[in-house]
């Protein structure tokens, strides 16, 4: 096993049994990267195909049962984590998570005045071109969306990466989260086809 690695990913489950799997770091940590919302996914990748590759059940097949749960685990761990990290929205959630400003969707759906007219709005212009089945106001509709969503997106990485004990800073980027996430409910509804 590489050393270097190990010394830097506590936890990795060993043949010899001499490592226990520490899943109290957080996903950063697990694969050393910064704790920020402008991630390099390209690194993100690299380090999670590193990760993965020593932490794969199959490399403890024959070290027994206890080791192989281990690496059982742990590879569900890394994958977690990794997937966590790569969706812009789920990274961002986590990052207000750690910051101890949880999401908290299902009970706080409260929502910026202009953003709910904003959606109300784009509710109307849904409605109207399904109506009329004009796929040209669809596509209009769906460039406006991604137009916003992007700003939106923006937005996280200014509140997120700028200063990580900005306490009011993390609370409005969980309210962005929130908004982030009817925006992506939003986007399903318009369907596939509306975004080619």
């Amino acid at each position: 096993m590489d050393t270097a690695v190990h010394d830097r990913v506590p936890g990795t489950p060993r043949p010899d049994g001499a490592a226990a799997i520490d899943f109290r770091g957080d996903h950063f940590a697990l694969f050393g990267l910064p704790r920020r919302f402008d991630l390099d996914t390209e690194a993100l990748s690299q380090a999670w195909r590193r990760t993965q590759a020593l932490v794969h059940p199959d490399r403890f097949a024959g070290a027994g049962a206890a080791q192989a749960r281990l690496a059982m685990q742990w590879s569900t761990l890394v994958n977690t984590a990794y997937r966590t990290l790569l969706d812009p929205l789920s990274r961002a959630a986590y990052l207000c998570e750690l910051r101890g400003v949880p999401i908290d969707a299902e009970r706080n759906t409260a929502m910026p005045r202009e953003f709910l007219d904003q959606q109300m709005q784009w509710r109307e212009q849904l409605d109207e071109a399904r109506d009329s089945g004009d796929a040209g106001q669809l596509q209009q509709l769906a460039r406006q969306v991604e137009q916003h969503r992007a700003g939106l997106l923006l937005e996280l990485a200014r509140l997120l990466d700028s200063d990580p004990a900005d306490a009011a800073a993390a609370r409005q980027a969980a309210c962005e989260v929130r908004v982030l996430m009817f925006l992506d409910k939003f986007r399903r509804d318009l369907g596939p086809r509306a975004t080619h």
